[in-house]
């Protein structure tokens, strides 16, 4: 199934409670603004081929940035973010 990448950062949102998950699994301290242009630009710049669907979820993978983001493809919200071993 292909990715529309426009349609997800056209449509991308946020829980309250995936802030503070984002900050606690990448071990940092962002403000909202922040996590949400960070994960915009990642988004924005990765290749659709770095988009990978797996039943309900969108993982995009930025080895770059070392972290997986994790989409709902149905709502496109962001579920959590990882970090990835290179």
């Amino acid at each position: 199934m292909h990715i529309n990448k426009k349609e997800i950062l056209d449509n991308i949102c946020y829980t309250e409670l995936v802030y503070e998950r984002i900050n606690k699994k990448l071990n940092s301290r962002f403000s909202k603004p922040q996590i949400e242009q960070l994960l915009f630009k990642i988004i924005e710049q990765e290749k659709e081929a770095s988009f990978l669907r797996i039943g309900k979820n969108i993982y995009v993978s930025s080895p770059e940035n070392n972290i997986r983001i994790t989409i709902n493809s149905n709502t496109f919200r962001i579920i959590t973010v990882d970090r990835i071993s290179t």
